[in-house]
């Protein structure tokens, strides 16, 4: 039996590499909703894995592919991606053509719009539409309120990739402070279906 692990990855902002010290902020791989989506995985005792990818003010694909790499990705695997972390994921699996059971996308970065350029070494790819044949289920996650270069984001992987869409109202970027809570119980929800 292929063992089931849950990997998310966090998102990127320009912004931290000045604030993580100046603020004491937490790491990305521990903020908004990502640690209580762990600790409720934790509970029911499924693995998860939340790793701190390099650089997340000035991402890197190379880097934070190997980074990844260290993971036990397997067929039995649902994949999580906030925003920049989304578009990442869907890179490598075009890249890889790795089997995996869910990929679930929460405001998934693409490069679709000026100005957005420190991450665009991850998310500025073709998107491999035969990924939808290697993956069990996609869900993507997105909010009305949210930047509209991530609802264009959104739409283009729909397009592409197809999957379950879930519009959630005035959540934002899913960011602590636009949901004013770090539950996220929807997610929850479809990860455990």
């Amino acid at each position: 039996m292929i063992k089931m692990n849950i990997i998310i990855i966090h998102g990127s902002n320009y912004k931290d590499r000045e604030r993580i010290k100046k603020y004491n902020l937490l790491p990305q791989n521990k903020r908004h909703w990502i640690s209580w989506i762990k600790e409720k995985l934790e509970e029911k005792e499924i693995n998860c894995f939340t790793p701190l990818m390099p650089k997340n003010w000035a991402p890197v694909y190379g880097e934070w592919k190997k980074e990844f790499e260290k993971l036990p990705v397997n067929e039995g695997n649902i994949l999580i991606g906030h925003s920049t972390g989304g578009g990442f994921l869907v890179r490598w699996l075009g890249e890889t053509k790795k089997k995996i059971k869910k990929l679930i996308l929460v405001a998934p970065a693409k490069l679709t719009m000026v100005g957005y350029d420190y991450f665009k070494e991850v998310v500025n790819f073709e998107i491999d539409e035969t990924i939808k044949k290697r993956v069990g289920e996609i869900i993507l996650f997105t909010s009305n309120n949210d930047d509209e270069m991530i609802l264009e984001s959104v739409k283009l992987y729909h397009e592409k990739l197809g999957g379950k869409l879930i519009e959630l109202k005035g959540r934002g970027h899913f960011l602590e402070k636009q949901m004013r809570t770090k539950e996220f119980p929807e997610l929850l929800e479809e990860i455990l279906k």
